[in-house]
């Protein structure tokens, strides 16, 4: 286990606290990843694509370029009865590769089969975006709501104080009315505090498919924060956005390779085999053929098909070279956003430290009657503050490390 940020509003944040760091076991991040990712058609269709993708190799493998075609025939000189001539034909014919189309498409379906993977990996990460961003939104209004539970009971408490004593005739009645109007103040606060957290709850519910436990510790609500990985450049080739893409430009520029090739229609081999005759009472005879037909020239729409598919690789190209110019970038904004928030944690915790000692010290002097109730109440509200500002700042600085990991490409752990 390790280290806890230290404890503020301690009945509040005691159940909140979180650490800058987890251990390598599964958090409930990554729980809800899983369960979401579960739900996505690209998992639940997974095992489809890879048989299509094999089927479309063991296709390319094929010393044919299609399916053979069965040819039937019969021929007779006279229509009914056994007089007169009779042919019967049975033949097959055979689609072949063009010069290089074999080798072509072979290319193609390989590109195929690696861009399965790449393209799973970035369905994956598009899904861990949604997830943390739902995440992050439901850990926000908890602890809103925590902090909004203790205001609440801190402003309770002080109303009793000042109704007991207004009663001793040691306040007067508009005290009692300010101290009144802050517990309402605090108790309106608590349900925006509780309607907030119910959206954000059946918004992570109906990605994910798992209701979030209103317990939740929050213990592990940080990622491992990625600082080691420093290269952005060599992080940007292996980010599943950048593979995604790479591998679409591959299968582009095949494709217009094949395309290129099949300018005109496939050769196709022709072997037949006739019965005939001429007359009834002549003998049958059996011939075999074998024919090759060259289709000659080309038409439209394999033109229209290599304008296609030369679109098409030039449009992949270019989105290659934008998401290689995007990530460094990117990850290095993340980054500043982690080192910001990580200061900011450090300024709040001091802010809200100086904050609950005045709260303390006023608490203290107003209980002497040595303060006024304006005085106190200004102390308190600005304990809560800190206190609002402190959680929300740690809520945050996790935030922007699961930021800086999905900039990275890399999954809820």
């Amino acid at each position: 286990m390790l280290p806890i940020h230290k404890a503020l509003l301690a009945a509040t944040l005691s159940a909140l606290a979180v650490h800058d760091a987890v251990a390598q076991d599964a958090t409930p991040l990554k729980q809800f990843y899983e369960a979401a990712w579960a739900r996505q058609p690209e998992a639940q269709s997974r095992a489809l694509r890879a048989e299509a993708a094999l089927a479309e190799r063991a296709n390319a493998d094929g010393w044919l370029a299609g399916p053979p075609a069965l040819e039937l025939s019969a021929l007779t000189g006279q229509a009914g009865g056994d007089n007169g001539r009779r042919e019967y034909s049975l033949g097959v014919v055979m689609p072949l590769w063009l010069p290089g189309e074999h080798d072509a498409a072979g290319a193609l379906a390989e590109a195929g089969l690696r861009a399965d993977d790449s393209r799973l990996r970035a369905a994956q990460l598009r899904t861990a975006a949604e997830v943390r961003d739902a995440y992050w939104d439901w850990r926000r209004t908890r602890v809103e709501l925590a902090l909004g539970r203790e205001r609440l009971a801190g402003a309770r408490a002080l109303a009793a104080d000042v109704a007991r004593r207004v009663a001793a005739g040691d306040l007067a009645r508009a005290d009692q009315h300010q101290a009144d109007g802050a517990q309402a103040g605090a108790e309106v606060a608590l349900a925006a505090a509780e309607s907030a957290l119910t959206v954000s709850a059946q918004r992570l519910a109906a990605l994910t498919g798992v209701p979030p436990a209103s317990d939740d510790d929050g213990l592990s609500a940080f990622e491992a924060d990625p600082a080691a990985l420093a290269d952005e450049e060599a992080l940007a080739e292996r980010h599943p956005l950048v593979r995604e893409a790479r591998d679409r430009a591959e299968i582009a520029r095949r494709a217009a390779r094949l395309a290129g090739l099949q300018r005109r229609a496939n050769p196709e081999l022709g072997l037949s085999t006739t019965r005939e005759r001429d007359a009834a009472d002549e003998d049958w005879q059996q011939t075999v053929t074998v024919a090759l037909r060259f289709p000659l020239g080309s038409d439209a729409s394999s033109r229209a098909r290599l304008a296609a598919a030369g679109a098409e690789a030039a449009e992949a190209e270019a989105r290659l070279r934008f998401a290689q110019e995007q990530i460094p970038p990117a990850i290095e904004t993340a980054r500043a956003r982690v080192n910001a928030a990580r200061a900011q944690v450090a300024a709040a915790e001091r802010r809200a430290r100086l904050a609950r000692e005045s709260r303390d010290f006023f608490d203290h002097a107003f209980r002497l009657g040595e303060t006024d109730l304006p005085a106190r109440l200004r102390a308190g509200l600005e304990a809560s503050d800190a206190g609002r500002e402190l959680a929300g700042a740690r809520v945050e600085l996790g935030a922007a490390i699961s930021a800086l990991r999905q900039t990275m490409g890399l999954l809820p752990e």
